[in-house]
């Protein structure tokens, strides 16, 4: 690259040669820059075709392609078996690695979901707000909790779920519980509840969220009806309890396909040119309007929006393999249609047909999707707190940040707030993280991560490890001579909060203002008060607190997940022959995941210092025994490694 950020002419000619020696075959393609960032992922049906049109006359009539094209330094391509494998692997990689000039989907983080734990022998149903990969279906997200809460309660009614933490049956209780006295539960943990016969009433449980109460309907009403010919009257008055339970939840569904069809319907809005992005999916089921999803888009840009639906419905449905309907109703045709139709028909063993209707109730649908997005769009920009100077107050302070430092006495407004929160898996790879928000905004260049030390007992302790993070990081920034928070958020209770007040006090800023905001009852701690502060669910200032707790939680889980991968990723590579420590831990930092490593070549595994060809070769033969497989290539043919670097050595980064 050259000082100016253009491509010298040297460099454009020795890439339009690797596109050229590229296979014609489908596969994925990464660009990077000098520094070793991917740039951008792509999927080709023909990656010769596709890459050299980044360097071809029409490329420049793009700006965005442009700004693209003089970043490139060098490329990377994974030729793959099928357009639809490459579909699933451009994902995979846009999720790893988060380009900047791709199009990013983000979920809305603040809803909650119903987990049913079906892992379990005896799964159990719960709501939550964490998604973690676990195996367990989860049902949302709801944007009307209290509809969601209801529904769940109507539920509970209608079916004997158990609601012990048990981990059966291993675990077991010495008795049954009250709620088997009281017929809440047939006391699986003793014996008295076959599995099949919970795993069933599991199955039914599942329809009836997923919005399919029809073929329940029909099941219950044939169970009570044998319960009746066979004088099984209390079985039958169950049957009887259940098909009320499903009169009631029908009765809250709004009904808005009088034909009684069962589809998704995806709608999207975008605030101006370059601008937010907001997709919703509305979920319909047997004609009723049974949940609703929102996602947001980022790196939009200029796009078309045609491709800004292509990257929603692709990026929305490959994250949601287990709950692809038959039928998706979209208010115009997107890039890549045909591919995702046969792909997702392939991942739910029946067709799925994506519709443009252009007429009657379901084109109705579609508008009222569009127009939900639009909603959505509004209301984000009331809660960024957006407003004119006029109604922003005093110096233009927004209304929340004036809000909380009135409710919790600050003497000032809460403008800069940093937020604490731990993240471990059963005392495992235990993480901290540290955001900052100015103004309610994320400051992404104060966010911080930490690898919390483990405990002499191999114990977790969540009160250590607060302490532990909040220590390292005012201890650094009050060394650095760095700018203090107006407010300092601790994800937990009083326990956490004293752990955060004493490492605080040794560093030396106990003067910041602290407090701790606990998930159950979302009760505000503060250390001189003995009983926690409730804030109304409407106040300004208590959601600037639940966006700092929920973007402190979401990013130590990403880093929590990413050292999970790089455990599981090690302990794989440690069973193959002349990969040591030192060689794991350096194809741990240039690679993502063992899947990457299995697709790439051997060429490519040999720009890892240290990797010689006999060691590559041998990593992918452990890794993909079967070499015959078609689609992937285990030398330098084809060219389908094509840095411009010279090979062993040349650079450290993702691959």
């Amino acid at each position: 690259m050259s000082r100016a950020g253009r491509p010298s002419r040297t460099n454009l000619d020795a890439l339009r040669e690797q596109a050229r020696a590229l296979p014609r075959e489908p596969g994925v393609y990464l660009f990077r820059d000098a520094a070793g960032e991917v740039l951008y992922v792509g999927k080709a049906k023909s990656l010769r075709a596709r890459v050299a049109s980044y360097f071809g006359a029409e490329a420049s009539r793009s700006v965005k392609l442009v700004r693209l094209v003089r970043e490139i330094d060098s490329i990377e391509t994974f030729p793959v078996r099928s357009e639809a494998e490459a579909l699933l692997l451009e994902w995979n990689l846009i999720r790893e690695f988060g380009p900047r000039f791709n199009i990013q989907l983000r979920d809305d983080k603040s809803y909650p979901y119903i987990k049913i734990t079906v892992t379990e022998p005896f799964p159990r149903i719960f709501v939550t707000r964490r998604l973690d990969d676990d195996g367990s279906r989860y049902l949302g997200p709801f944007t009307d909790v209290g509809a969601m809460r209801r529904a769940l309660r109507t539920i509970k009614k209608m079916y004997t779920v158990r609601s012990c933490h048990y981990r059966m049956p291993e675990e077991l209780p010495p008795r049954p519980c009250l709620d088997y006295h009281i017929g809440r539960c047939k006391a699986p943990c003793a014996g008295l509840q076959s599995e099949a016969d919970y795993r069933g009433m599991i199955d039914e449980i599942l329809e009836i969220l997923g919005g399919r109460t029809g073929v329940v309907r029909r099941s219950v009403e044939q169970r009570m009806a044998e319960a009746a010919d066979a004088m099984e009257y209390e079985r039958a008055a169950e049957s009887r309890d259940v098909l009320r339970g499903l009169d009631q939840l029908e009765s809250r569904q709004a009904a808005i396909d009088p034909r009684g069809g069962s589809h998704d319907v995806i709608g999207f809005a975008r605030e101006d040119e370059g601008g937010s992005v907001c997709g919703i999916v509305l979920r319909v089921r047997e004609g009723r309007l049974v949940g609703r999803r929102i996602h947001y888009l980022g790196n939009v840009g200029e796009e078309a929006d045609d491709a800004v639906l292509g990257a929603l419905v692709k990026g929305f449905y490959l994250r949601h393999a287990d709950d692809v309907p038959s039928e998706l109703l979209v208010p115009e045709p997107f890039e890549e249609q045909d591919l995702v139709e046969e792909y997702l028909s392939g991942l739910a063993d029946r067709r799925f047909r994506v519709r443009v209707p252009v007429r009657g109730p379901k084109r109705e649908l579609t508008r009222a999707a569009n127009r939900n997005a639009a909603h959505v769009l509004a209301r984000d920009r009331s809660e960024r707190e957006e407003e004119p100077a006029a109604d922003r107050g005093a110096g233009g302070v927004p209304p929340a940040a004036a809000r909380l430092g009135e409710a919790l006495e600050l003497g000032q407004p809460a403008r800069e707030i940093v937020c604490f929160d731990v993240s471990t898996l059963a005392g495992r790879e235990s993480v901290g993280s540290c955001v900052w928000l100015s103004d309610g905004r994320p400051h992404k260049d104060e966010y911080r991560r930490f690898r919390i030390r483990e405990s002499e007992d191999g114990k977790p302790d969540d009160y250590a490890m607060m302490q532990e993070i909040v220590s390292r990081y005012f201890d650094r920034r009050v060394r650095e001579g760095h700018p203090l928070p107006d407010l300092v958020v601790v994800d937990g209770g009083r326990g956490q909060l004293s752990a955060a007040r004493q490492a605080m006090d040794a560093a030396g800023v106990s003067d910041l203002p602290t407090v701790a905001l606990a998930k159950r009852e979302e009760e505000v701690f503060r250390p001189e008060s003995a009983l926690p502060l409730r804030l109304p669910r409407t106040d300004p200032g208590l959601h600037w607190l639940q966006r700092a707790r929920d973007e402190a939680h979401r990013f130590a889980l990403q880093y929590n997940r990413t050292l999970r991968r790089r455990r599981a990723l090690r302990s794989r590579l440690g069973e193959i022959p002349g990969v040591g420590p030192a060689r794991e831990q350096l194809l741990l930092e240039r690679f993502g995941s063992l899947d990457i490593i299995r697709r790439a070549t051997v060429a490519q595994l040999t720009r890892t210092p240290g990797i010689g060809r006999a060691t590559a070769a041998s990593i992918l033969s452990s890794l993909r025994p079967d070499e015959t497989e078609p689609g992937y290539k285990s030398g330098d043919a084809s060219g389908s490694t094509s840095d411009s670097g010279s090979g062993e050595g040349s650079r450290a980064g993702p691959f």
